[in-house]
């Protein structure tokens, strides 16, 4: 069947498909991406144009970066400046509310991540997410609806040929936890849609450890690299995110066991404090490149 991103593709997009599923061609093996949350100070451009500059050759988008680009420029440019710079584009993220549970936002977010999958399938992408970000309070009627939330979402993204994942978030009430992620997407059980793991989330949160040996093998879609800065826990925020190798998290050991369950996809450095992302995109890309190149040297996925 020709779905809505075959006819989208054009020849341009097309070249970048040659890597764009984001998976490394070295079994055992993971590659480094850079998210554009960790540089949105300088916009798309500025961000893609630094990092490429420090080696880097994966990231992952993000919408309102996307968006603010096409205030004075095109999709088709923005192709182009992926594909000058010899980037691939390995998962793009749309932040919406109501996404994957019934509430009052759902409607409105259904749009927008139409819109989303027809922008990044246009950019060579095969895979979108969005977080968990509801702090309204949750019931078990609407758990009980959340694998036809996901079904719905999951359709649309078929519809370009998108993989689609949920990102669980350490203070959702909806879901903040990787057994919680895996009960609902298994339950909705739609060919495209599957988990993905962010390390902050994961560690600084209501989950442990031994919740790793929940995930198959291969079922992991995609992962968020980041440390954990020592402290409270109480105290925790998006400033406790910082370069793998520098905190508390047991990165390596977590890698080693994503490198069990045959996880081989990119390790996205996801990070908001401000001197990352008001920094200058080479330099940060350069420190962070260093070392986390030398913990997946350390874990055996490099």
């Amino acid at each position: 069947m020709l779905t809505r991103r075959s006819m989208l593709l054009t020849p341009l997009a097309a070249s970048l498909a040659r890597v764009a599923t984001a998976q490394s061609a070295d079994p055992g093996k993971m590659l480094l991406a850079m998210h554009q949350n960790t540089s949105s100070g300088a916009g798309l451009r500025g961000a893609l144009e630094g990092w490429s500059r420090a080696g880097i050759r994966y990231v992952e988008l993000g919408s309102p970066q996307l968006q603010g680009f096409l205030e004075n420029d095109t999709l088709p440019a923005a192709r182009r400046l992926l594909e000058n710079l010899d980037l691939t584009p390995v998962s793009a993220a749309v932040v919406l509310q109501d996404i994957w549970l019934p509430g009052p936002a759902r409607a409105e977010s259904l749009e927008a991540w139409r819109r989303g999958c027809d922008q990044f399938a246009n950019l060579g992408l095969t895979r979108i997410y969005s977080p968990s970000v509801t702090n309204r309070p949750v019931t078990a009627d609407d758990f009980a609806a959340t694998p036809d939330c996901i079904r719905e979402a999951g359709d649309i993204a078929a519809e370009y040929d998108l993989t689609a994942m949920i990102e669980f978030t350490r203070t959702s009430t909806h879901l903040s936890t990787l057994t919680s992620s895996l009960q609902v997407i298994r339950a909705a059980a739609h060919p495209n849609v599957r988990p993905m793991l962010d390390f902050f989330h994961f560690w600084s949160g209501l989950s442990k450890f031994e919740d790793l040996d929940l995930l198959e093998p291969g079922e992991l879609a995609h992962a968020h690299f980041q440390d954990l800065l020592d402290g409270p826990r109480e105290l925790i925020d998006n400033d406790s995110r910082i370069i793998p190798g520098d905190g508390i998290a047991p990165v390596v050991r977590i890698l080693q066991k994503l490198a069990e369950k045959e996880f081989t996809g990119a390790l996205s450095v996801e990070l908001f404090r401000a001197e990352y992302q008001q920094g200058d995109p080479f330099e940060v890309a350069t420190e962070i490149r260093g070392k986390c190149e030398a913990v997946m040297q350390e874990a055996g996925v490099l």
